[in-house]
């Protein structure tokens, strides 16, 4: 790619402001500092083993055990705020990847991912899996099967980053990763660089090449700069990369082309890599990249992955009000399944091949109504709407996660005395937000992610049908009306509360 195209893919993709949150004195020097990352890491991984021991030796009650509280109702509340207002932060502070500079120096001569799975279908398939396994081995209410999850999270994390050269453990293949990659693409921040003619004349591409060498390396790099009289002059710049330096990009983004944080962990090594300080956190609209064409590749896993995935908030809550029960005991007694079949069935239909089917068939009356059969291939037509499954996507999750979080945002506190061997003060601790507030958030939610896809939809046909864009939105806005209807449906039903029930 020149220099001047990669000048115009830039300021098309790049966040629309210049606020670069790394240039905040304390926490910019922080974040860029070469074990920056572990600040924040170190907490979660010394947290992640007392998960593992209270689940493995502490009391098997979900209420009063850490692996079950911290997890399955703090974690997920928590996360998807962080999301909404600052963007992937558990990635960047994963615990799973203290242990990835190791693993690296021993894949340095491995291979890749095999590029017949470098896609997102076995992210699909880990997700699908995690809920299922959630629900039918009820995880949620087992400290001991968490804790194995923990451990098995861990392992599988190692051992990738020790066979392939990327860390295709978070790209391709963990559920926790995936959902946070689809959800931060509402996030107002970025990685971003700041000028393409700095990048283009970077020799070394140490963003995603990494500043790591067995042995030292110098070279000259030849920048141009502004002057004070507004006139471009280049400067030499020497580069050293060698023992102290870092990795590159674990996922495989070359700064300057990421126009999306799918696959963005944050981990910041890009920037620390950078010799020339061009890359940045940049503060962005939030959700920018779901308006904009082409942010994100037009491939069928992409954009099953975001459509699913809305699908299956809506499953996996539906998993936990009353008319599942009485759906499982019709089918267990019509077609003679076991418990755990059943619910396989209906997490099947209503997690995969509904969302698929109907995303098909709406498509296809798109192109019909809009005579577009033969200018837009039916991928296209899906990936150009996939987008705006996210908000209303992320309004079914945050609904859900925020119930479990809200109905008892303080019983980690009585938990974690008990485990450090102090009284448990359930009672103190046993605090619960307004069932009537709970309700307004749930429908606010919702609503508001219904209304940001419909804007999405909308500028969507707009664009490609222009005159006929009121035909070519009806068929997804159906979609998205009966998705928002269905989970409001679901959220005004009893839910069971889950691992948060305070012992007295």
């Amino acid at each position: 790619m020149t220099a001047k195209l990669q000048q115009r893919e830039m300021e098309l993709y790049r966040p629309n402001t210049a606020i670069d949150l790394l240039q905040i004195p304390g926490l910019g020097r922080l974040l860029r500092w070469s074990w920056g990352r572990l600040v924040l890491q170190i907490p979660l991984f010394i947290a992640a083993v007392f998960l593992i021991i209270d689940g493995l030796t502490g009391p098997q009650v979900a209420p009063r055990n850490l692996a079950t509280v911290a997890p399955w109702v703090h974690y997920r509340g928590l996360v998807v705020i962080a999301l909404l207002l600052v963007g992937n932060l558990f990635c960047m502070g994963c615990p799973f990847h203290i242990p990835r500079t190791l693993a690296k120096r021993l894949s340095l001569r491995g291979r890749r991912f095999p590029k017949i799975l470098r896609n997102k279908w076995i992210a699909i398939g880990s997700l699908f899996l995690l809920f299922f396994l959630y629900e039918s081995l009820n995880l949620w209410a087992s400290p001991s099967l968490t804790a194995w999850v923990i451990v098995a999270y861990f392992v599988a994390s190692f051992a990738m980053e020790a066979v392939f050269t990327e860390s295709a453990f978070c790209k391709y293949v963990c559920p926790l990763g995936t959902f946070n990659f689809v959800y931060s693409t509402a996030s107002p921040t970025q990685i971003a660089t700041k000028r393409a003619d700095v990048c283009a004349n970077c020799q070394g591409k140490e963003c995603i090449n990494g500043s790591w060498a067995s042995q030292p390396i110098i070279r000259t790099d030849e920048i141009p700069i502004t002057n004070e009289t507004g006139d471009i002059e280049t400067q030499a710049r020497q580069v050293d990369n060698g023992p102290l330096g870092v990795l590159g990009c674990g996922t495989q983004l070359f700064a300057p082309q990421i126009k999306s944080n799918l696959d963005c962990v944050f981990c910041l090594d890009c920037v620390r890599a950078c010799p020339h300080e061009n890359i940045g956190l940049m503060v962005r609209t939030p959700g920018r990249e779901l308006m904009q064409v082409d942010a994100w590749p037009k491939k069928w896993d992409i954009s099953f992955l975001v459509i699913i995935l809305a699908f299956m908030g809506v499953v996996n809550a539906f998993g936990m009000v009353p008319p599942v029960y009485e759906l499982q005991n019709a089918l267990m007694r019509n077609f003679n399944l076991t418990e755990m079949l059943t619910l396989l069935l209906i997490f099947l239909v209503g997690g995969i091949l509904l969302p698929i089917s109907l995303t098909l068939a709406v498509a296809c009356l798109t192109q019909a109504l809009t005579q577009t059969v033969k200018k837009y291939p039916l991928r296209h037509t899906v990936a150009a709407f996939a987008p705006s499954f996210v908000p209303i996507g992320f309004g079914i999750w945050f609904a859900h996660y925020g119930f479990h979080f809200l109905i008892a945002p303080l019983s980690i506190i009585p938990v974690i005395q008990e485990f450090v061997g102090q009284t448990a003060e359930w009672a103190r601790f046993s605090v619960s937000a307004d069932s009537g507030l709970i309700g307004l958030i749930q429908v606010v939610v919702l609503v508001g992610g219904f209304l940001w896809s419909m804007l999405i939809a909308q500028r969507t046909a707009l664009r490609l049908y222009r005159r006929r864009g009121v035909q070519g939105l009806l068929p997804w806005a159906l979609l998205l009306f009966l998705l928002m209807l269905t989970a409001l449906n679901i959220f005004s039903l009893p839910m069971e509360m889950r691992g948060s029930v305070l012992l007295s």
